[in-house]
């Protein structure tokens, strides 16, 4: 049996495992990438550096770094505030909540820190009004998840100049991407996102966590409101190291430090000052969501060495090669990369599709302009499975979210998200 069919044997045992839910998610995680190295379809050393991988350290840090934040007064009169400005009305908070993480995407490309920085805010904010996290850490996540970059600003600025690289790469340099086209491009599906996300998406999250919610445990199990003070040296301690960091991340690159190593210097300040106890520390630590998420990279792992996504690209190139119609063409190149994403990091997915998609509109002499820009649309709107992106598995921590509530709430946006981006695209960017 070939490396190719062995792995993709794995991928569907694992996926079967996840809905079926009789074992963790952690253990089936660690299960598959045993699986995986025993087979030969990665080696030992991949195996191992996936336990040292930067968004990895770095989506822990920021539980630390929230579970300090989280016992200030400061965070409390914040949500408290908010919901009085919203009257009590979870809508008015969600637009709140959801158009600050669109504005923060577009300077923080990570939606792992953004959805950390405002997690614990919205926790507190809801339950002020006895509304529990479940309901709403759902659209907050996709929210972080699917407007990154979205707009000519900040890190959406150099969107551009990567795609142009990947023409020039691939010898099609009869066609340039414009600065504003990808915002131009992804602009209805963001709009429609934030539609989503404060209009009906709370509306078919669970009332109650499914399972125990990691950020309610790191605040302790004393009730926010009787939580007890912290002194005035930790409070302003607190608030500063929170801030700091989530600064330092904006300014990341002219301090010369990687998010990683400004959130893990956050979450251990947290400590040395006194913030956190160090068990509150380590109690803050979801070590089932780092064991899912080191899970979740050794498939994708395994898919990119065995050529399991060459394979599937190839098969979409000849394809759509075939095809005359501009929405079919589109919607192969929007479904079958978001798919492939919920089971493949995104940048994995984009570095196999977007030189696909030149190729396919190089041989058709087609514009490639619009093509590309959705399939990075479709990679960078992963929010199916903890497997497409780490921010899946942090708002199933803060959610108390199971794999099948998450499949069941993504379902309608999926369909959706999808949907307008291929009608847009085959409108704004014709092929012919």
């Amino acid at each position: 049996m070939s490396p190719l069919t062995i792995c993709l044997i794995i991928c569907i045992l694992t996926v079967i495992s996840y809905v079926w839910g009789r074992l963790s998610l952690a253990t089936t995680a660690v299960l598959s990438m045993f699986l995986f190295m025993v087979t030969g379809c990665i080696d030992a050393n991949t195996a191992l550096s996936n336990f040292g991988n930067a968004n990895g350290i770095m989506m822990m840090a920021m539980f630390v770094v929230a579970a300090g934040f989280s016992k200030t007064q400061f965070v409390k009169n914040v949500s408290s505030s908010i919901a009085n400005v919203a009257k009590g009305s979870l809508t008015k908070i969600m637009l709140g909540y959801i158009l600050i993480a669109v504005l923060l995407t577009q300077f923080i490309q990570s939606s792992v820190v953004v959805f950390g920085i405002l997690a614990p805010l919205l926790a507190e904010t809801v339950e002020s009004i006895n509304v529990r996290p479940s309901k709403v850490m759902f659209p907050l996540g996709i929210a972080c998840i699917s407007t990154v970059s979205a707009l000519p600003i900040g890190a959406g600025a150099t969107q551009a100049a990567e795609l142009n690289g990947y023409l020039e790469a691939n010898g099609y340099t009869d066609y340039l991407v414009q600065l504003t086209d990808p915002m131009r491009a992804r602009l209805p599906l963001l709009i429609v996102c934030i539609l989503y996300c404060v209009f009906m998406a709370t509306r078919f999250a669970p009332d109650e966590p499914i399972v125990a919610v990691q950020a309610k445990e790191n605040r302790g199990a004393e009730s926010a409101t009787h939580r007890q003070k912290l002194s005035q040296f930790h409070e302003i301690a607190a608030f500063v190291l929170f801030f700091g960091t989530t600064v330092a991340l904006f300014v990341q690159q002219y301090i010369g430090l990687a998010a990683w190593q400004i959130c893990l210097a956050g979450a251990v300040l947290m400590v040395v000052t006194g913030v956190l106890k160090p068990k509150e520390a380590t109690d803050a630590l979801p070590i089932w969501m780092y064991l899912l998420y080191v899970g979740s990279l050794a498939t994708g792992s395994a898919l990119s060495n065995t050529g399991a996504g060459d394979l599937i690209g190839d098969m979409v190139a000849r394809a759509a090669s075939g095809m005359q119609s501009d929405i079919l063409i589109y919607l192969m190149f929007f479904s079958i990369p978001f798919l492939l994403t919920q089971v493949m990091q995104n940048r994995a997915v984009m570095l196999i599709f977007i030189p696909i998609a030149i190729q396919a509109c190089k041989s058709m002499g087609t514009n490639p302009v619009g093509v590309i820009i959705c399939v990075q649309a479709a990679c960078l709107t992963a929010f199916m499975t903890p497997m497409a992106t780490p921010t899946v598995a942090y708002y199933m921590a803060n959610g108390g979210y199971d794999l099948k509530s998450v499949l069941k709430q993504s379902l309608i946006p999926a369909v959706l998200f999808c949907a307008v981006s291929v009608i847009w695209s085959a409108i704004a960017f014709p092929l012919s």
